[in-house]
């Protein structure tokens, strides 16, 4: 498979008995500029990959790899990238599918889009920027034992022109190993005049309803935690209602699935074999809460799940049409019950767009992604 993790020769008599498993640096002939990209944020932290602008896709991230602070490289991500913008209105009609042919929609960006970046054949926007807190700890009074830093993390970034809307898709990488893939919509409302029942008023008076609706994204995530093979798909639920006790529940996927989010579940996904230095197994947790949690009718099935697993099928691109004639034409239709050996994670997020004046005009950015956290990677805060 050419989207197959092409690191250079993975440490091969690596014990995974050891207390840690490493692995080589990513080979230099992976990809070449302008496409490389190997960033070292000021804590130390590096973070390598390939980006490609894919006709259908758009930005698309392959061989991520992650370097704790003092630690050794460790692989993340075969690839990442958006798998569909589904944008259903709430009087039923119309129902956009908005990527298609995305790379063609990217359009080039100036100095002001990529503020203190570099711009990468002129489409992609390649920066660091603060993150906020890394931490803060008071030290109980005494000052030698007060610890506060500023994190900082690395954005990939690409912008699309879709009908009235403006796309800027986001892959933000955290010295402290976070990655948050998410999508920020601008551009212009569309003007679709409707009804109070499914619009809001927008402009003097109560002429104008704009129509509400949906933003269903999705993103294609293959995973290649610490090497291309062993990854296992966990779900993590939390029983207990209105009791002081919680219960913590560990659900393995061994075939393919669909998950929809509840309440303090979130997954991972585990290398049960590589361990970091405190012997636990290295993994990536994925969380998305802040969903709208969409649901659409029948010949919509593929909105009923926040989350699927599916076997890795080269042909599998997209959400929903799918534009490779060898395959199904939908995510839900993907995940039958084939047996997980390879697995690839496609994580739908939705946002409802309830229209105000303030939307007018440039339309201020809404956000939609989730958040993929390391979880034992390390055996201690990688960003003292």
């Amino acid at each position: 498979m050419f989207l197959r993790l092409a690191l250079a020769a993975f440490v091969a008599a690596a014990s995974h008995a050891s207390p840690a498993v490493t692995i080589a640096a990513p080979a230099a002939a992976a990809c070449a500029a302008p496409y490389l990209i190997d960033k070292t944020l000021p804590n130390g932290a590096r973070w390598q990959m390939c980006w490609e602008m894919r006709t259908i896709e758009g930005l698309t991230l392959r061989k991520v790899v992650y370097t704790p602070r003092g630690g050794s490289p460790t692989s993340v991500l075969r690839s990442a990238a958006l798998a569909q913008i589904h944008v259903p209105y709430d009087s039923g009609e119309p129902r956009y599918h908005d990527i298609g042919s995305l790379g063609e929609a990217a359009f080039a960006l100036t100095s002001g889009d990529c503020p203190g970046g570099e711009r990468r054949a002129e489409k992609v926007c390649v920066l660091d920027r603060a993150r906020g807190h890394a931490h803060l700890k008071d030290g109980y009074g005494d000052p030698a034992e007060r610890r506060s830093r500023q994190g900082r993390e690395l954005v990939v970034l690409a912008a699309y022109q879709v009908g009235w809307y403006t796309y800027v898709s986001e892959f933000v990488f955290g010295d402290d190993g976070s990655i948050t893939p998410r999508l920020g919509a601008t551009g212009s409302l569309a003007g679709t005049v409707t009804t109070p029942r499914h619009g809001w008023p927008i402009g003097v008076g109560h002429r104008h309803f704009e129509e509400s609706h949906s933003h269903n994204v999705f993103w294609r995530m293959d995973f290649d935690v610490h090497g291309d093979a062993r990854d296992v798909v966990e779900q993590y639920d939390f029983s207990g209602d209105r009791t002081k006790k919680r219960t913590m529940r560990r659900t393995p996927f061994t075939r393919e699935t669909r998950a929809v989010n509840q309440r303090m579940r979130w997954w991972r996904v585990v290398d049960p074999r590589a361990l970091n230095a405190d012997r636990h197994p290295m993994s990536w947790e994925i969380n998305n809460s802040d969903s709208a949690e969409y649901r659409g009718p029948a010949d919509e099935a593929f909105t009923r799940a926040d989350l699927y697993v599916t076997q890795y099928r080269a042909c599998e691109r997209l959400a929903t049409q799918n534009p490779s004639p060898r395959c199904r034409r939908s995510v839900d239709k993907y995940a039958g019950r084939e047996r997980l050996t390879d697995p690839v994670l496609w994580v739908n997020v939705g946002f409802h767009h309830v229209a105000r004046d303030e939307d007018a005009d440039p339309m201020p950015i809404h956000w939609q992604g989730f958040r993929i956290t390391p979880r034992d990677v390390t055996a201690k805060n990688p960003t003292p």
